[in-house]
C-alpha cells in the first residue's frame, strides 16, 4: 500500500474509534437506576411466562410476567416447550421469591408485565438461553441485557444444547410453529 493510503486508513480508523468511544459516553448523566421488585412465584405458565404474587399494593393479586428477551418453544412444540417450562420451574424452586427487574417498556401489548427475573444472583432469562431451552429474541426498547443474552445464545448453539442439539434440533422457531399450527 502506498503511504498516502496507509495514512488515510489510519486516520479513518482513528476517527471511527473516537466516534465509537465518545458515542458511548453520556456526559453529565448518571446511570439509570434499575427498578426492581421482589415477588413470589405462584406458577410457571411456560418457559417464558410466570404468574407472581406481590406486585404493587395488592399482595394477593396474581400478575402475569413475561421474561424479557426470550422466546420459549410453544408447549405443543414437543419436547422442547415442556422442557423449557420444567427447567424454569426448577430454576425458581418451590414457593421461592424472585426479583423482577424492569427495563423501559413495563408491559407488552396484551398487558403482561415485562421483566428480567433474578434468583440467587442469577439472571434466569440468560440461564435459560445459555442452557438452550429458549431463544434470545431482541425486542426494542427492552434491550438492557441483549449483549449477555446474545452471548448466551452463541454458547448454547456452539455447545449444541437442547434446542440446538445437532442430532435433534428444534426445526421451527416458536413464532413459525404458532403460525403453522394456529
Amino acid at each position: 500500500m502506498s503511504e498516502k493510503k496507509i495514512f488515510h486508513f489510519d486516520y479513518l480508523l482513528l476517527t471511527v474509534l473516537i466516534t465509537f468511544l465518545l458515542g458511548g459516553c453520556q456526559f453529565g448523566q448518571k446511570p439509570k437506576q434499575a427498578i426492581q421488585v421482589r415477588v413470589n412465584v405462584s406458577r410457571v405458565v411456560s418457559g417464558q411466562t410466570l404468574e407472581v404474587l406481590g406486585m404493587g399494593n395488592q399482595p394477593t393479586l396474581i400478575s402475569q410476567v413475561q421474561l424479557i428477551g426470550v422466546e420459549a418453544p410453544d408447549l405443543r412444540q414437543r419436547p422442547w416447550g415442556i422442557r423449557a417450562k420444567k427447567r424454569l420451574q426448577s430454576l425458581i424452586g418451590k414457593e421461592q421469591p424472585v426479583t423482577l427487574e424492569f427495563d423501559i417498556a413495563a408491559q407488552d401489548k396484551i398487558g403482561r408485565t415485562l421483566a428480567y427475573v433474578w434468583k440467587d444472583g442469577k439472571l434466569l432469562n440468560e440461564q435459560l438461553v445459555k442452557e438452550g431451552y429458549v431463544l434470545h429474541i431482541a425486542r426494542s426498547p427492552n434491550i438492557k441485557y441483549n449483549p449477555r443474552l446474545e452471548r448466551a445464545q452463541q454458547w448454547a448453539r456452539l455447545m449444541g444444547e437442547q434446542i440446538w442439539n445437532p442430532e435433534k434440533p428444534m426445526r421451527l422457531t416458536p413464532y413459525q410453529f404458532r403460525r403453522q399450527y394456529r
